[in-house]
């Protein structure tokens, strides 16, 4: 049996509008063929200004969380003042690297709002992309051609939404180990907001 028969699939996607950020990501956890849970979680608060989104292995994404939200909860008592959505991505890019030569199995989409919103995308090994949208996983190829016929900067939070949705179900029709529902996370400054939807 292969190695890539236990890589899971995923389709996360991440957005700017005109008051924040917008990431999302569908609930299946596929490893190959199997289909081990229809309620899984990819997208997690980090602050309450940032968040992340996430394709790979679980336990890998959850480890990341837990690590770098502890770390940001210190320096934000060492500042006294919240943490950038950049510096948090740069945290998140230096324990990726650290591990590089055992990496964390997972692409990251970080998303949060210091007065302009702003995205970034993380590879295994730590690389920081700056972006306007960016989508990651499996179903990305799908997902982000969808996303780049409808993005224009200052989209409506609203608008954002539906072409999130848009975008991720084009990815789960073409790619069996996405599916199940998607849960999304907005952030601006009015706060953040978790929702979620199963289809």
């Amino acid at each position: 049996m292969s190695f890539e028969s236990f890589m899971p699939g995923a389709t996360v996607v991440g957005l700017t509008y005109k008051d924040g950020v917008l990431l999302c990501g569908e609930k299946r956890i596929a490893y190959g063929t199997y289909i081990v849970s229809r309620s899984g979680k990819k997208v997690f608060k980090i602050t309450n200004s940032v968040g992340a989104a996430f394709a790979g292995m679980v336990a890998d994404m959850q480890i990341l969380v837990r690590e770098v939200s502890s770390y940001v909860k210190i320096r934000e008592m060492e500042l006294r003042r919240p943490l950038p959505p950049n510096s948090v991505a740069k945290l998140m890019s230096v324990f990726m690297f650290e591990r590089r030569y055992f990496p964390y199995l997972t692409q990251v989409v970080i998303g949060g709002v210091n007065g302009t919103p702003s995205i970034y995308v993380l590879d295994p090994l730590g690389s920081v992309i700056p972006d306007e949208y960016a989508a990651v996983g499996s179903g990305a190829e799908t997902a982000i051609g969808v996303v780049e016929t409808g993005f224009t900067p200052g989209l409506t939070e609203k608008a954002a939404k539906e072409l999130a949705t848009k975008a991720l179900r084009a990815a789960i029709q073409r790619d069996a180990a996405s599916g199940d529902g998607i849960d999304f996370l907005t952030i601006s400054s009015k706060g953040q907001n978790e929702e979620s939807i199963k289809f």
